[in-house]
């Protein structure tokens, strides 16, 4: 058997390969697109036409292509494109190919502002996002990433699995997505209700609402799970966590559980796995550092706990903010107040006495100290949902940036940090941040896991900051301090909960045990599979928690959360891990064969079929697999290292 058939007998046997897409029963509402919508809602799609949802994914056309596409060029790392018309359509001609100057039909438009990109169809069904893209600003083509050399091998190319809008962007430029994407031949098929995202995406299907809406077809509506006015997502005025958690449906760094959109409405824990405050996303104080799409900042942010939702800022169709300037903010930050929001102090924020900058300029807008902008994509600005007061003090202990130094470039957090003091002398804000604790734990440092646990049992921090601390709690195997955790597979949020049934890895066995039995049966289905993956940590018996229907249940949501993203080389990658795991060191090979051929620059992925190899007694097998990792990762020292330690 081949080594990609050897891969899919492993998946269908570990995973089980089962249809992921949302089930479509006779009693489901089934969408019937934006166009119907607009027969009765005019003001809301007209509102929404020229948002950047509307424009997320469009088709190729005169009126929705901005690029320069008459025959111009554009350079990077000696890789020539370009960008030229024909008999109407749209065409790239690169050498930036695997098989060398190849001429593609542009075949999507990705976005509208700051910048456009274009979608390419490298075979069929299979789309890429090309990394040359259009300035809408400037006028003029660059590429995203200008400091990388990749070649076309590289998981990372534009046209390798990290760049795929199948796998990796199309669910939220879209409506009613769904990948169907099959591993045996590797190829897609995927399908959509709309390109860009429709009323739908947010609303839900709207089949029942049309049926409410005719007054020939009165009586109880035929459908399930719909609301009186026939729909599956009621926004109301008592339910914030509907709309924010329909939001982050996209504006999250997330995992999703399935291969298609989920069905509007559904718990965002229920879809999918939360990025915590994890090294390379965020700085150690919950600061964005890599793009992390709104939602794990917005978690951290008061206003969030107090109930304030995406639409008091921003008008939910057209996706503008509600005023301009300070005026989104003092529409309640002043002194009247909302009433929305008791818990305001009523206060003149817009204010030299508080902004201490002249009235107009940039440093007196609230989002300079409140919301610090990072650039993603080259020029794409994106600000920091977390709404924090800036702490120059924290950033002079752990090199976390600020917002005061953001501006005043020349000077020093000591410098910020004194100034603010004189300002503010009796502000509560200089007080320790977990993210000093974050710092030292991220650094290896020792003996402070009563410190960590500490930030976990404090119910008044945000759940993703708990979650963060239990998250890097599992650096320390401590049994003891494992154990402590139990207590916190009942706290309220999915996140804390997700968080507590990893950290029963290092817990002693017979506590694991219970905890997990308990966890595998949460209302949550991210904390069922957390707990579905830990079984692995445990000894299988008549009397553990594999013994349980729970285990089953949580284990099929498991495998068919990994099925899902069987075009993922990380998806491979934990495939082969459970593999060692289950003792299976043929099954282990065949993922991490997979790994590599999707992403070759994993080196872990080769350090690991060498290893199998060896551990095999298969000296020539390890070897070629050691060669072509090299062939692929010439410099890399870990797999040279490798190469002397065993084949001098």
């Amino acid at each position: 058997m081949s080594a990609i058939m050897r891969s899919v007998a492993i998946l269908l046997a570990l995973v089980g390969l089962a249809s992921t897409g949302h089930a479509q029963d006779d009693k489901v509402p089934q969408f019937v697109g934006t166009g119907i919508c607009a027969d009765c809602h005019e003001a809301e799609v007209k509102s929404w036409q020229k948002s950047h949802h509307a424009l997320a994914w469009t088709e190729p056309s005169e009126e929705t292509v901005d690029g320069d596409f008459e025959n111009a060029e554009f350079v990077h790392d000696g890789r020539k494109s370009r960008f030229f018309q024909k008999d109407g359509a749209f065409f790239i001609e690169t050498d930036d190919f695997r098989d060398g100057t190849t001429t593609f039909k542009v075949a999507g438009v990705g976005g509208i502002a700051p910048l456009q990109q274009y979608l390419i169809e490298t075979e069929p069904g299979r789309l890429q996002s090309f990394d040359v893209v259009w300035d809408q600003v400037r006028r003029e083509w660059y590429h995203l990433y200008p400091s990388q050399e990749l070649p076309p091998e590289d998981g990372f190319h534009w046209s390798g699995p990290y760049k795929n809008w199948n796998a990796r962007c199309a669910e939220c430029h879209s409506t009613d997505f769904r990948k169907n994407y099959s591993l045996r031949d590797r190829q897609y098929q995927s399908a959509w209700s709309e390109i860009g995202v429709g009323c739908e995406a947010c609303h839900g299907p709207g089949e029942a609402h049309v049926a409410w809406a005719k007054p020939e077809t009165p009586g109880e509506s035929a459908f399930s799970g719909v609301n009186e006015l026939g729909l599956l997502v009621e926004f109301s005025a008592d339910h914030a966590q509907t709309e924010i958690q329909q939001c982050a449906t996209c504006h999250a760094r997330r995992e999703p559980f399935q291969a298609s959109s989920p069905l509007p409405g559904t718990p965002f824990h229920d879809a999918y796995r939360l990025a915590l405050l994890r090294e390379g996303l965020y700085h150690p104080d919950g600061q964005i550092l890599d793009e992390v799409y709104v939602y794990g900042s917005f978690l951290q942010s008061k206003m969030h706990q107090t109930g304030v939702r995406c639409s008091d800022c921003h008008e939910p169709h057209s996706g503008e903010l509600r005023a301009d300037g300070n005026a989104t903010c003092t529409q309640c930050h002043s002194p009247a107040g909302n009433s929305d929001f008791p818990s305001l102090t009523l206060k003149d924020y817009d204010d030299e006495a508080h902004h201490f900058h002249e009235t107009g300029s940039a440093g007196a807008q609230c989002v300079s100290c409140h919301m610090i902008e990072r650039t993603y994509m080259g020029i794409d600005g994106r600000r920091d949902h977390s709404f924090r007061v800036p702490r120059p003090d924290v950033s002079s202990r752990i090199g976390t940036p600020n917002a005061c130094t953001d501006c005043h470039e020349d000077e020093t957090a000591e410098w910020a940090a004194e100034i603010l003091k004189a300002r503010f002398p009796g502000s509560r804000h200089r007080e320790p941040h977990f993210g000093e604790v974050f710092s030292a734990a991220r650094e290896g440092t020792t003996g402070i896991g009563d410190n960590l646990l500490a930030i976990a049992n404090q119910p008044t921090y945000p759940a993703i900051v708990r979650a963060t601390a239990l998250d890097l709690l599992m650096r320390d195997p401590d049994p003891a301090l494992a154990q402590r955790t139990g207590n916190l597979l009942d706290d309220p949020d999915p996140l804390v909960r997700s968080a507590a049934v990893a950290a029963q890895r290092n817990a002693p066995a017979e506590i694991a045990n219970g905890n997990i039995l308990r966890a595998l049966e949460d209302p949550a289905k991210a904390v069922r599979i957390a707990a579905a993956r830990q079984l692995l940590t445990l000894p299988p018996g008549p009397s553990s928690a594999h013994a349980s229907p729970a285990a089953r249940t949580a284990s099929r949501e498991w495998q068919q959360s990994l099925a899902a993203k069987s075009d993922f080389p990380e998806t491979h990658m934990s495939l082969g891990g459970t593999a060692l795991a289950m003792r299976n060191p043929r099954a282990a090979a065949s993922a991490f064969e997979e790994v590599t051929r999707l992403d070759p620059q994993l080196v872990e992925a080769w350090i690991f079929l060498v290893r199998i190899h060896l551990a095999q007694q298969d000296l020539a097998a390890a070897e070629f697999a050691l060669q072509k990792g090299l062939i692929l990762n010439p410099e890399n020292e870990d797999l040279l290292a490798l190469k002397n330690q065993y084949f001098r």
